[in-house]
């Protein structure tokens, strides 16, 4: 199949939606398919030259602000593509919408309802007036919308359209590469790196840090951990990091928490396999899934994460929900596993058990491929 991907960030932007779009077209490659993926040019960074088995096409946006880039161009790229797959939100790209419903796309339009677009201040005004007039349009253009699970798509802005259009709604959870992340002993040469000894309970956090990710929670996780014996490291980074860092100082628990700034693909592993349990406080309904925590669940870790649509479904039985913004039932949550090790072997041993039956990216691409084929067919 010829297959394009369209996304609004891109390693080596670091986020779960680009590395979420970044795993799949690997894949897809990896199973002989022809894959293109077209997303926008920041700062001039591209991937890391390597011998990809797919395309990148970086376009330069006419007009760009933060994550949003206005690129109509991408429409040039779309034909002879058997299926066009849309990673939601990407502001800037709505030309693809406009086009499918205009007959001018005639192949099947398979959209991805990653997560929605929530803010504070004027940004939250605009991302609502956005998802109002743009939600009910993506709807009706899509042939399918895929989500990470029901329990999200129940509560999110697109919850209105699950019953109404019934058939285009299908469940596909996201995965893992199980060859890069899985259990291995702590890296010595990151525990020197940090002057950690191996007896040091380890709380570890990844994601971004910038703007576009305010809604990780990670003030609420540094409160928590700060009458708690153990580490937190911190890995990404972000626009909001001296904020973060200023919490800390002000907490005076600076020896408590490393920042470890930017880690890539390669060592983040090694990052995972020093934590004894790794947590997503997440405090709005922008987090829908929550990838990080299924390659800490790969590694055989423990995860603590907030009672959100959609992260919650990760917790059966490897880990602990948590109410949303609580620090003390955080606290409470951290310190039951750092102090319980036969507790925190079995959450970890239920963790990759559930990756690997469930959340690895063969088994959720397989899915998705046959998803394509059922479109094609359909429309020839």
């Amino acid at each position: 199949m010829n297959i394009a991907h369209i996304v609004s960030t891109f390693p080596p932007y670091f986020g779960g939606m680009g590395n979420t779009c970044y795993y799949q077209v690997k894949e897809f490659a990896r199973r002989g398919h022809n894959v293109l993926v077209l997303t926008p040019r920041y700062g001039g960074k591209k991937l890391p030259t390597q011998d990809y088995d797919f395309r990148t096409i970086y376009l330069k946006p006419f007009l760009k602000f933060g994550n949003a880039a206005m690129v109509p161009q991408v429409t040039w790229h779309l034909k002879n593509f058997d299926i066009i797959h849309l990673h939601w939100p990407f502001i800037g790209a709505e030309f693809i919408i406009f086009a499918k419903l205009c007959g001018l796309i005639k192949k099947s339009l398979v959209v991805q309802y990653q997560m929605d677009l929530i803010d504070r201040g004027w940004r939250g005004i605009f991302f609502k007036l956005y998802s109002l007039f743009f939600i009910p349009i993506l709807a009706k253009a899509a042939d399918k919308i895929l989500v990470s699970s029901f329990d999200y798509a129940h509560y999110s802005h697109i919850r209105r359209y699950v019953d109404r259009f019934e058939k285009k709604f299908i469940a596909v959870p996201l995965g893992v590469d199980m060859s890069k992340f899985y259990l291995q002993p702590k890296d010595d040469e990151l525990l020197k790196k940090y002057n950690l000894s191996y007896r040091e309970k380890i709380v570890l956090f990844v994601g971004g840090l910038d703007r576009a990710h305010y809604f990780k929670g990670i003030n609420v996780l540094i409160k928590a951990i700060a009458n708690v014996n153990c580490k937190l490291i911190i890995v990404g980074e972000g626009d909001l990091k001296p904020k973060y860092q200023a919490l800390v100082n002000n907490l005076n628990i600076k020896e408590k928490v490393i920042f470890a700034g930017y880690v890539s693909d390669e060592d983040l592993p090694k990052y995972y396999n020093l934590a004894d349990v790794c947590v997503l406080p997440s405090i709005g309904r922008s987090e829908a899934f929550g990838l990080v925590l299924v390659e800490a669940m790969a590694c055989a870790k423990p995860i603590i994460v907030s009672d959100l649509p959609g992260p919650r479904t990760l917790v059966q039985n490897n880990g602990f929900k948590v109410k949303i913004g609580d620090v003390n039932d955080l606290r409470q949550k951290i310190s039951l596993i750092l102090e319980d090790q036969v507790l925190a072997n079995q959450l970890g041993a239920q963790s990759f058990k559930l990756v690997k039956e469930q959340y690895n990216w063969p088994t959720s691409v397989q899915k998705l491929e046959q998803i394509y084929h059922e479109e094609i067919v359909f429309k020839n």
